[in-house]
């Protein structure tokens, strides 16, 4: 499996967290890239890049899955840069919009694949809204995980607002990171995200996510395909 990614905390998590879980599961191999590497400093792609790079995948490594993690709440939506679905998902129930983007996305490329394209080769995953809002799945693991065991009570009153960790919103001033960094200066995504990830366990984050669980099962049922 390749996943392509958009930065180095999402390339750690799938090398780090969710590699060992699809290796147990029959795969062989499970390697995380990112997109557009060397085209730009940080931050997700506009489209045009992103594509090229899931397309010389899918037709270089033509026996394996090709996936995606990058946050809804960081894909550009503009007519010149946009994502597919991603400016019209702004006005779909939380529910649709990340699997609206990843429907969109998939038709794309399977369009430019062909008619003789197997379509389960490529599974979108668009994360809901970014990759901070599954470290609030346990917010002692959490807080553990960063070194700042006090801020538990804190994490867990931001987790009490939402229905999941999934939902915590979107804006510039409350996005899960902006909410993380407000409360640990210096936060720095790739470290602290990892640390974190690795001791919440891939299991709470499943169990409290839907939409991210729902990614992880389809990339599992992967390995026993006809």
């Amino acid at each position: 499996m390749i996943a392509l990614v958009e930065g180095v905390t999402e390339e750690t998590f799938i090398n780090v967290v969710i590699s060992p879980r699809l290796r147990s599961r029959g795969y062989d191999r499970v390697s995380a890239r990112r997109m557009g590497l060397g085209q730009q400093r940080g931050g997700i792609v506009r489209w045009e890049v992103a594509r090229k790079d899931i397309l010389r995948h899918l037709k270089q490594d033509r026996e394996w899955l090709v996936t995606t993690m990058v946050d809804y709440y960081a894909l550009p939506k503009s007519r010149t840069n946009g994502w597919p679905g991603r400016a019209a998902a702004e006005d779909l129930p939380f529910v649709q919009r990340a699997p609206s983007v990843e429907a969109a996305v998939h038709a794309d490329i399977a369009a430019e694949m062909g008619r003789n394209f197997d379509h389960r080769r490529f599974l979108p995953f668009v994360a809901m809204h970014e990759f901070e809002g599954l470290l609030f799945s346990d917010c002692a693991r959490f807080a553990d995980g960063i070194g700042r065991p006090d801020l538990s009570a804190e994490f867990q009153a931001i987790r009490d607002d939402f229905a999941t960790p999934e939902e915590i919103n979107d804006s510039p001033e409350t996005a899960p990171s902006k909410r993380v960094e407000a409360l640990v200066p210096g936060y720095t995504k790739p470290l602290f995200g990892t640390l974190a990830a690795l001791e919440i366990g891939l299991p709470a984050m499943r169990a409290e996510c839907p939409h991210f669980r729902s990614w992880i099962e389809r990339l599992e049922s992967w390995a026993g395909k006809p």
